[in-house]
């Protein structure tokens, strides 16, 4: 059978994984939950052994114990884990023939469980290997958050250097247009300045031009006919 010291650590250990899932259910849903199952059953099956056995002294604090942390999970949880009230060692009065479950409970000396406060004085008493273990598992959990976020991190950083690579590269190859802009545009003004000489040129000398041409023309005849 497995010892109560055991079972009492198992609640504990259960206990505190359920009350982080509540802080934290709406970012993680899920979170610990495959832990709590496994946890619930192991528990769910030590009370049934200890019933078995007429360890009532410690059956009765573990049963309580087991159908309040069933409560804390949700019966849409429980129900899909499949796990379920422990039956009555002895059959009760009618018409309940087992042990009632989730809303259809009846009132007990164990208060029904309210939703988490820090109150200490609402968990049970623990001995030194029962803190140690707690503590150990709260701080595996921050451990592996903590180890999460920082990769997150790492990636985040990775591509922020990443973008400013690009961007570096990116106002390199702007400044290069930009040059060779600036130099197409300064050939292009020289080259504009040329033809405007020439066509000046052109439009003063025109008659010069054409006075030379015909002279050209007359030797060229003088020549033709002589031959």
């Amino acid at each position: 059978m497995s010892s109560a010291a055991r079972l009492t650590a198992i609640t504990t250990s259960t206990l505190s994984l359920l009350r982080e899932r509540q802080r934290l259910q709406t970012t993680h849903p899920t979170l610990h939950l495959q832990q709590i199952v496994s946890n619930l059953r192991l528990l769910r099956a030590g009370v049934v052994e200890a019933e078995s056995q007429g360890v009532d002294d410690v059956a009765g604090p573990l049963r309580a114990q087991y159908e309040r942390l069933l409560d804390m999970l949700g019966e849409e949880e429980a129900r899909k884990a499949g796990l379920e009230c422990i039956p009555l060692p002895t059959p009760p009065s009618p018409p309940s023939p087992t042990s009632p479950c989730f809303g259809e409970r009846k009132m007990s000396p164990e208060p029904v469980y309210e939703p988490y406060t820090d109150d200490p004085d609402s968990a049970p008493a623990l001995d030194e290997g029962g803190i140690l273990l707690q503590q150990r598992q709260i701080m595996d959990d921050q451990d592996a958050h903590l180890t999460h976020l920082s990769s997150s991190i790492g990636r985040q950083h990775h591509i922020s250097l990443q973008i400013n690579d690009e961007l570096e590269v990116q106002i390199g190859l702007l400044d290069t247009l930009d040059t060779e802009l600036d130099g197409t545009d300064v050939r292009m003004r020289s080259a504009r300045r040329r033809l405007e000489r020439v066509a000046r040129g052109a439009k003063e000398n025109g008659s010069t031009v054409t006075i030379v041409l015909l002279i050209l023309v007359l030797l060229v005849l003088i020549v033709v006919f002589k031959t």
